[in-house]
């Protein structure tokens, strides 16, 4: 088993690598976010123990970063913070395990463990669609570098044309993919909807990849 230790204070860092070395699992070491970016990038570790408090970008962001990068390895949250807003903002972000200091390094193996046992996860992949990037699993999309705000209605129409580019999506056909069974279809809030959607995903970056088709629906063209 190989595991990647991310954690700033170097005492604890050297504690864990020699706990896991002496219980034979391979443990590499950094202490910054940024680089463990490109280490699970670059090779395949079973387990990633990831601190929150580090230099340069924070836990949080490095957990974000990883799986929008298709890293599918499990993580474990190594922290001080023990508020259940940081355990939830942890897990959300893609995180499989959270464990709070102090702790004992028995249990600290026990996860890793559990959690190199686990199956393979097949995770959501980005949608990507010209400089358009949908994360399934965080809900969270960008235009190029700029991370836009969508409500979840939005997020869902835009997945179900990013899924689908090119394709002309009927009214109904945009309905079925943000609201359920109950709601009239009759409605017009399709329209207001794109109308919404146009305002932050093209207006703002002068582009027009939402496209009207006359008598059918709606076009998410891919290149705009």
């Amino acid at each position: 088993m190989r595991v990647l230790i991310v954690e700033d204070q170097a005492k604890m860092a050297a504690l864990l690598r020699s706990g896991f070395q002496k219980h034979g699992v391979v443990a590499d070491v950094t202490s910054r976010g940024e680089d463990a970016l490109w280490m699970a990038g670059s090779t395949r570790f079973d387990v990633l123990i990831l601190d929150v408090m580090l230099p340069g970008i924070d836990g949080f962001e490095t957990c974000r970063r990883l799986r929008a990068d298709g890293v599918g390895s499990p993580i474990l949250m190594l922290t001080a913070r023990d508020g259940i807003g940081d355990r939830v903002a942890g897990l959300n972000e893609g995180a499989d395990d959270y464990l709070t200091k102090p702790f004992s390094f028995a249990e600290l193996l026990a996860r890793v463990r559990a959690l190199a046992r686990r199956p393979p996860v097949q995770r959501p992949t980005m949608l990507r669609v010209d400089d358009l990037r949908l994360d399934p699993a965080g809900r969270r999309v960008w235009r190029g570098k700029t991370e836009l705000a969508l409500s979840a209605k939005e997020l869902l129409l835009l997945e179900a044309f990013m899924t689908r580019p090119d394709e002309v999506l009927s009214r109904l056909d945009l309905l079925e993919s943000a609201w359920d069974q109950a709601y009239d279809n009759r409605s017009n809030v399709v329209d207001a909807y794109i109308r919404r959607l146009r305002e932050k995903v093209d207006r703002p970056f002068g582009r027009r990849s939402l496209e009207t088709v006359r008598g059918s629906g709606y076009r998410l063209r891919a290149h705009a």
